[in-house]
């Protein structure tokens, strides 16, 4: 088994379904409402676990009842939660998602998350140092991951850096990440002043855009190469992303080639859209392996 850590956001998901997404001012009926234990970093590490790989948690949660179910949830799904800490000055991180019309809009509530910062993962550095992959996201304080860029780069510890949501990164953490998966507003966030077909080539086999239903986008060195999605009927595309960084990571510290990762990247993410919630529809290895 690999050792896959990630550091990242943990929240509780407050999901509601409806025919029609609300404009501004506007009031429209539901159709549903649930509560999922979801959070960038947690939604990866479940996937990472359901995967196969061994994984450890950096993150924390409320002194609350949504922090109690997180960690349960997450426990319940063979993640290491030794290094998740409970606080008691501030709420867990919630997501208030709509879904509608096939697909989703998210206002995050960082909570918690926000004391994600590097004091606190310097005491979770033994995990770290041992990872075969580590991952970040960008759901928690700048300077937290300006700062496990540098220890994983002084580690030699491959890092994968999902740039969500959307934020400037300085150009240090970009050089010293290995791989980095933008979608593509977040590519021009990332490279302002640069097409995404220039920042490809100018990053070859570190920078893969995710452009959704088409697939990914990189550059191998010599050209660009588009390795193709799976088509699928979406329940929900909730966690979606997070499944594709995952499986990506599993399969990169696996010692998969890029392509053949992306693929099994693809399939993962492609399974977990026909379920409801972010992680409801995390598959399986099995499932991923039977379905290649």
């Amino acid at each position: 088994m690999v050792k896959i850590v990630v550091v990242g956001s943990a929240s509780m998901d407050l999901v509601v379904t409806s025919s029609k997404r609300p404009g501004a001012g506007e009031t429209v009926l539901g159709e549903s409402f649930k509560t999922v234990p979801g959070g960038k970093g947690a939604n990866q590490a479940v996937a990472a676990a359901r995967l196969g790989a061994e994984v450890t948690m950096i993150g924390c949660v409320g002194d609350d009842h949504y922090g109690e179910i997180i960690i349960r949830n997450l426990e319940e799904n063979g993640v290491c939660t030794s290094f998740m800490k409970p606080v008691t000055h501030t709420e867990s991180g919630t997501a208030h998602i709509v879904l509608a019309e096939g697909d989703n809009s998210i206002v995050v509530v960082k909570g918690a998350n926000d004391l994600v910062t590097p004091s606190y993962v310097q005491q979770a550095l033994r995990p770290i140092h041992e990872a075969d992959m580590v991952l970040i996201q960008q759901e928690i304080p700048e300077e937290t991951v300006e700062y496990v860029s540098q220890v994983c780069h002084t580690s030699g510890v491959p890092l994968l850096l999902n740039p969500a949501p959307a934020r400037t990164v300085s150009p240090e953490v970009i050089a010293r990440a290995s791989y980095l998966t933008p979608n593509e507003h977040e590519t021009e966030i990332l490279f302002p002043g640069l097409t995404a077909e220039e920042a490809l080539k100018q990053y070859p086999n570190k920078l893969f855009i995710t452009v959704g239903k088409q697939g990914v986008r990189y550059h191998d060195g010599t050209r660009e190469v588009t390795v193709p999605a799976y088509p699928v009927e979406a329940v929900d595309t909730t966690g979606a992303g997070d499944t594709f960084n995952a499986a990506f990571a599993v399969a990169l510290a696996e010692g998969k080639s890029i392509a053949a990762s992306l693929r099994f990247a693809n399939r993962a993410a492609s399974l977990s859209v026909m379920k409801f919630g972010a992680q409801g529809g995390m598959p399986t290895r099995q499932e991923v392996e039977e379905s290649l």
